[in-house]
């Protein structure tokens, strides 16, 4: 018994394999085991046996995500990724369109992304093309509503940005250069928003209001000691 199991032990010592040694997988996540029964299906003579083990082994690929066995545009990618694992030397009938090595080393085109390079980044394009949006609208009180709303969003950006304080006339100088000098607030009497009204959050209003819309009603009990209060009692109880 001992000399049978050191022949067995010996037999696995010289047949042991490295994967450094074993062949590349082409897709991995399958494992070796399923890369060696592709291999065996593509060196089948017989077409019919050889169609039997490819869909015998696209039954074994879906079996790793049962939920998107039937699903048909999994099952086209099933039958692409055999054709793939088989470095395209199998020959069997798909029903889909079989893929060539060409069409999958394809790159896709590159895409143009719009390069803006504005002279205040601090404002971002959007200001920009606001600007470009008011001066299309006609003279009115509309119109002189957007400027002044687009001069105060300026300032607000230029106080996120540098963290400091910002005079008006910067923001209408500002304004006067992106407009191309179409909006001119330099002499104007208006002033904008403060630092304190643009920089604000509504943390004070959210705490009065409950999420209802109702306004909160106060407890009766100390915070410290969890007691009633007992300067807030009942105005309404009978003596």
């Amino acid at each position: 018994m001992t000399k049978y199991i050191k022949e067995i032990a010996n037999d696995v010592v010289f047949n042991l394999e490295y994967n450094s040694e074993r062949i590349h997988l082409i897709i991995p996540e399958y494992g070796r085991h399923l890369q060696k029964l592709i291999d065996q299906a593509t060196a089948i003579d017989d077409s019919v046996e050889r169609n039997k083990a490819a869909k015998y082994i696209i039954q074994v690929m879906g079996t790793l995500n049962p939920h998107l066995r039937d699903v048909p545009d999994f099952q086209h990618k099933l039958w692409d990724q055999l054709f793939i694992m088989s470095d395209f030397k199998l020959d069997v009938e798909s029903p889909y369109p079989v893929p060539t090595r060409e069409v999958l080393q394809l790159k896709p085109d590159v895409l143009n992304y719009p390069q803006n390079f504005p002279k205040y980044r601090y404002y971002g394009n959007n200001i920009k093309y606001m600007i470009d949006v008011a001066n299309k609208w006609e003279e009115g009180e509309m119109k002189n509503a957007l400027v002044k709303v687009i001069a105060n969003h300026m300032k607000k950006s230029y106080l996120s940005w540098n963290k400091d304080t910002v005079k008006d006339d910067v923001i209408f100088e500002h304004l006067y250069e992106l407009s191309d000098g179409k909006f001119d607030l330099r002499e104007s009497t208006e002033e904008l928003l403060t630092t304190t009204d643009l920089m604000r959050t509504n943390k004070r209003v959210s705490n009065k209001i409950t999420p209802a819309g109702q306004p909160k009603i106060q407890s009766n009990k100390n915070t410290k000691t969890g007691k009633s209060n007992p300067t807030h009692k009942n105005q309404n109880r009978k003596p």
